[in-house]
């Protein structure tokens, strides 16, 4: 019996999923079926329910994932000690986010760090958000980058910074003759949105709400790139982070028009797991991240 068996056992736990626990190990789903066999007859005993529609360990396989996550971290932990001893930073980081972050907030960072240490591979994964935080759950990834976090007992959330909200509409548009506005001009504004379960979508409600501003939403969409070309045609005003419009206002294609009721603010924030043991490559990342080195 070796460590990778053990751990391929508890992410199959953990996710409750043959088809994620083959994908956190790099494996085939045959091959966790595999392990897990391997395990029933080293232990003469069965560790899954097959018989129900939904995954359920037995009492035995449960017992075998709390010891196994117990070995599983102190291994985890002492690996990552010698590293630290020998001054070593390399591996492998899992990274999901969602896709503003990943595409605009991100890169300067990711940057910064391949620089820094060129033995690390760093793999990111565009996801929505709650697909984010089921990925950090269930140990699919090691960090999970997220705007306005949403406070879980089983989750460590890592403040980044805070992004700025401003107005965008087409150049022609008349709110960019002003170049500044209150939020009452945005009332029957024809407004291009986000997914109503998008976190952003539902601050930028609350916002408006506040304000008791009503605007006429014509368009929702899941991604911010679309979000950007639905305003470049003219289809109605957006509010968006400022660092996912830097380009486009710099080419014109866009216009940032300020709100003059006050600054508006996306904060941003890392997600762990509980009790991960951390290596240091990935201590290095949110380091960077957070604005070190």
């Amino acid at each position: 019996m070796q460590i990778e068996s053990l751990k391929m056992f508890c992410d199959l736990a953990e996710t409750e999923s043959f088809t994620k626990a083959a994908q956190i190990n790099e494996v085939t789903q045959s091959a966790v079926s595999q392990q897990v066999s391997s395990l029933e007859r080293q232990f003469k005993s069965i560790l899954i329910e097959r018989s129900k529609k939904k995954f359920r360990l037995t009492r035995e396989g449960q017992i075998l994932y709390d010891y196994s996550k117990q070995i599983i971290q102190t291994y985890e932990s002492l690996e990552s000690k010698l590293q630290e001893i020998k001054d070593v930073i390399s591996g492998t980081i899992r990274l999901a986010t969602i896709y503003s972050i990943g595409l605009h907030d991100l890169p300067p960072y990711l940057k910064k760090y391949l620089r820094l240490y060129p033995t690390v591979n760093v793999h990111v994964e565009y996801r929505r958000a709650n697909q984010v935080y089921e990925d950090v759950l269930g140990n699919v990834v090691d960090l999970g980058l997220v705007a306005y976090p949403s406070k879980d007992s089983k989750l460590e959330i890592v403040p980044l910074r805070k992004d700025r909200l401003v107005l965008i509409c087409h150049p022609q548009h008349p709110f960019t003759r002003t170049k500044t506005v209150h939020l009452k001009d945005l009332s029957g504004q024809k407004f291009i949105g986000f997914e109503p379960d998008i976190p952003t979508r539902k601050a930028i409600d609350k916002i408006l709400k506040d304000h008791d501003i009503h605007v006429n939403n014509v368009m929702e969409f899941d991604n911010i790139e679309t979000v950007k070309r639905a305003v470049e045609i003219d289809a109605g005003v957006s509010i968006v982070p400022q660092a996912t419009v830097t380009q486009e206002v710099n080419n014109q294609t866009l216009a940032q028009i300020d709100i003059t009721d006050g600054e508006f603010y996306r904060p941003l924030a890392a997600l762990i797991k509980k009790n991960r043991v951390l290596s240091p490559a990935i201590k290095q990342f949110l380091v960077v991240l957070k604005g070190g080195q």
